[in-house]
């Protein structure tokens, strides 16, 4: 969010925003897909259900980028069509979208240590 931020404010060029977001894309899609795993492994159904989505839209977003652009952040498109708000906007969901994971997380670990 700060780099997308700091992008539409011309702080930082598009080349080295793209970059600098494009590098966690992988670690994210594996984090996110092994999470999702887990989930299922361990019977958390509702967990599971809950971060199928998600997972299945970031391997969504990563197979389906153009061949000719440098990854799902692309700095000769970021400013065209909206894509920085529409990737702004899509932060700000995975980020209350993590917190709210955070937050029921902890309450299962919680729960898990009482009733143990």
């Amino acid at each position: 969010i700060i780099t997308l931020s700091d992008l539409e404010c011309d702080y930082i060029n598009a080349r080295s925003c793209c970059s600098k977001l494009n590098k966690w894309v992988v670690p994210e899609v594996i984090g996110h897909a092994v999470v999702t795993l887990l989930m299922l492994i361990s019977l958390h159904w509702f967990l599971f259900l809950l971060n199928f989505p998600v997972a299945t839209w970031n391997i969504y977003r990563y197979i389906m980028v153009p061949s000719g652009n440098m990854g799902v952040f692309d700095p000769t498109e970021i400013h065209n069509r909206g894509q920085l708000k529409s990737h702004m906007k899509e932060a700000m969901i995975k980020l209350g979208f993590h917190l709210l994971c955070f937050f029921m997380y902890l309450y299962s670990m919680i729960l898990a240590l009482i009733n143990d």
